[in-house]
């Protein structure tokens, strides 16, 4: 009896605990810090202002290239600092972009979501820095983003590296379509429980590392402040570009060096809790959709980190980093 009573007065210090961990974080992030200085670009665009947050870390020791860094759609750009790091010992100049609707970028009210807005938005960044060619890594989201950019700046594009992009399949021909206000009631109930099951079921196999945590919190800490509902409807308007907008019909039409750098135990796709079991478990399976993508861009390379998850930067940095520091190389 002593021993359940002892329990059950520790249960609400655990969860006091969890919450603890989290800070409440507001709308842009200006509470949160970045592993870089972070600047900030306005852009005029659709009849409003926005700005635009980025990170340009630049080599001690420069090797003249660029490479820009886009993030996907549960994230920002601070995810990206072990990769930042590595690429700038090795000479690169690298540019980390938040996306407008992410991380300390601005969250507008109206705003027309689209990868092609998203990427002119990032041309106009480099066209502002004086950057005529990079390379560009995109994860996720990023790497639909990547896509869309490449195609239309090829001459822009040094080379393509696409690390577990969503969006290598029709999401539309397996899942029905969740309206926009759906998609923001749904949104306006996540809280740090649900978020970190999500991330856990879906990037990690079920397992968790507490490396983990960090980039969690910056998701759940919005979920605590007042102004949650700016968040939630920018979320619900971006998961509606992803699916109204594939790309998967172009990845041929692409003509820059491509790299897809494929975690093979990833199963993310968009939808899946909307389809009956047997549907779902046909979709997001990388180990066959990267071999698929990689027939379909002429010329291009496939890494498959086997037993790798849907972030290869975060889960295995070292198998990550070795497949683009050989590609990127390749241009030497």
């Amino acid at each position: 009896m002593k021993k359940f009573l002892f329990q059950l007065f520790l249960l609400p210090l655990l969860a006091l605990g969890q919450e603890d961990t989290l800070k409440n974080l507001d709308v842009n992030l200006t509470n949160a810090s970045y592993p870089f200085e972070v600047s900030h670009l306005k852009l005029a665009v659709q009849q409003q202002s926005v700005t635009m947050a980025y990170m340009d870390v630049k080599p001690a020791d420069a090797n003249g290239r660029v490479i820009v860094l886009l993030h996907g759609k549960n994230f920002n750009g601070a995810y990206w600092e072990s990769s930042v790091n590595a690429l700038a010992a090795k000479g690169f100049r690298v540019i980390v972009p938040d996306q407008v609707g992410f991380g300390k970028s601005s969250k507008p009210m109206n705003f027309q979501y689209s990868f092609q807005q998203l990427a002119e938005n990032t041309k106009t960044l480099l066209d502002t820095l004086k950057i005529s060619k990079a390379v560009v890594l995109g994860h996720s989201m990023g790497g639909m983003l990547a896509t869309r950019f490449a195609l239309m700046y090829p001459q822009t594009t040094e080379q393509l590296i696409l690390e577990n992009p969503i969006g290598l399949e029709d999401y539309k021909k397996f899942a029905p379509y969740q309206s926009i206000d759906k998609n923001y009631k749904n949104e306006l109930g996540q809280n740090y429980e649900k978020i970190k099951k999500y991330q856990q079921s879906n990037y990690y196999d079920g397992m968790w590392k507490s490396a983990y945590d960090r980039w969690l919190n910056l998701l759940a800490g919005w979920t605590l402040n007042n102004a949650y509902p700016v968040i939630a409807w920018n979320a619900a308007l971006t998961s509606d570009m992803v699916y109204t907008q594939p790309v998967v019909y172009e990845f041929e039409n692409l003509q820059v060096p491509t790299l897809l750098i494929i975690g093979t135990r990833d199963r993310t796709a968009i939808g899946k809790t909307l389809v009956p079991e047997a549907v779902r478990k046909t979709m997001g399976q990388y180990q066959l959709l990267g071999r698929q993508t990689q027939k379909k861009i002429a010329g291009s390379k496939l890494v498959e980190l086997p037993a790798v998850g849907h972030l290869p930067h975060i889960e295995s940095f070292g198998l990550f980093m070795k497949a683009v520091s050989d590609f990127v190389n390749e241009k030497k």
